[in-house]
């Protein structure tokens, strides 16, 4: 049976400027693999990458416009010579704790073109510029990000809520795409998870997913990591076009 083993597995993580990017890279990096850190905010990628290389782990970094192709494409390029080659993309940017809460009908439509940009089409731009590499690999591994909020319908939240229910329906199509290459698409959805970004959004974010999770606690960024773990190992070679909600249960009660 494949171990968990990410021994030089060459990694990139969008959206590892902080919050779960960061932690990823970290976890990622501390079990072996080359990580390579992108956001638009360089400056924390580029700290996210110092604070691996401290801890003696191999992290480079990079600054990506997720929604440009011309952005995208540049950075698989400096991945390709930074890392050597790409195995695993993580697709983890994404408008989040900066976005106002309102009814749907309330919603401002430039904000709701914004997520989109950012949580859905800057998914595809990532995915298509890397085809080609993580094609070339031979085992490659795409890990995109929603949300448990897809399935809860978290109300007054609509555009982010959406953009979340969309990457899920291209996973699918990525896995049916992209299976015949030996790269395997699958979504990690997690619930309420305390991040900087959480508990600036959220009033009442360190008591609402204790209070509603079979689990009894909020999520941590190590209940995350967990997940991006697995599907970026060789336990996942036979595992596409799934969702794996991490939410300690919450769906269930």
């Amino acid at each position: 049976m494949s171990e968990l083993n990410l021994n030089a597995k060459r990694v990139i993580v969008t959206g590892a400027a902080g919050g779960l990017g960061r932690a990823f890279c970290e976890r990622l990096a501390a079990a072996g693999a080359h990580v390579f850190a992108a956001d638009i905010n360089d400056v924390g990628a580029a700290q996210t990458a110092k604070n691996i290389t401290t801890a003696g782990g191999f992290c480079v970094s990079g600054k990506v416009d997720v929604s440009n192709h011309e952005s995208c494409a540049a950075l698989i390029g400096l991945a390709e010579e930074k890392l050597g080659g790409l195995e695993v993309l993580v697709n983890n940017a994404a408008l989040y704790g900066t976005l106002s809460r309102a009814p749907f009908e309330d919603l401002k439509e430039d904000e709701w073109d914004r997520v989109f940009s950012v949580n859905v089409k800057g998914v595809w731009q990532m995915t298509r510029a890397a085809s080609g590499s993580l094609k070339s690999s031979g085992n490659g591994s795409i890990i995109n990000i929603a949300s448990a909020t897809v399935f809860s319908g978290s109300p007054q939240w609509m555009h982010y809520v959406a953009s979340k229910g969309a990457i899920i329906a291209m996973t699918r199509v990525m896995a049916r795409e992209l299976g015949g290459d030996s790269v395997r698409a699958n979504v990690i959805a997690p619930g309420i998870t305390l991040t900087e970004a959480s508990l600036n959004l959220m009033a009442d974010a360190k008591t609402y997913g204790a209070n509603r999770a079979a689990l009894l606690r909020n999520g941590e960024v190590d209940d995350i990591s967990g997940g991006v773990l697995y599907f970026a190992s060789d336990l996942s070679k036979y595992t596409t076009g799934q969702t794996l909600v991490i939410d300690g249960g919450k769906q269930f009660i």
